[in-house]
């Protein structure tokens, strides 16, 4: 994928089988932090406010939810079988995006950027 200015540059330069679940989750995001700052770092999607709240990315097979490790950690039961790392939720083209969960995460991220000024990530 080329760089991108703009997240809807990003999602039309995406892998065609991914634009429908990067719409989606761009739309989740959007939802649950409709205030937030968004921006291009690093070649994807950022949402801020102030600080990183979460980012989201296209590859060949899958998009990528990127939380925090303590996100990521307080849902991993109902993460179940999606494949994850670190830092990212992974959802393959070919799986059914688990729209609730990635809510979920995205709000429980909000909740923690609000209550605390220094959450110990970007």
């Amino acid at each position: 994928m080329s760089r991108s200015a703009t997240i809807a540059a990003y999602i039309d330069a995406a892998p065609e089988a991914g634009r429908p679940h990067l719409r989606r989750l761009y739309a989740i995001l959007k939802d649950a932090a409709p205030d937030a700052q968004e921006a291009i770092k690093w070649g994807a999607p950022f949402f801020v406010e102030p600080r990183f709240l979460f980012s989201f990315s296209a590859h060949k097979a899958h998009v990528s939810l990127a939380a925090t490790p303590e996100a990521l950690e307080r849902f991993r039961e109902e993460i179940g079988d999606y494949k994850t790392t670190t830092n990212f939720l992974k959802v393959g083209y070919d799986e059914p995006m688990p729209e609730d969960l990635i809510r979920r995460i995205a709000e429980h991220r909000v909740q923690v950027v609000a209550q605390r000024e220094d959450d110990g990530f970007w």
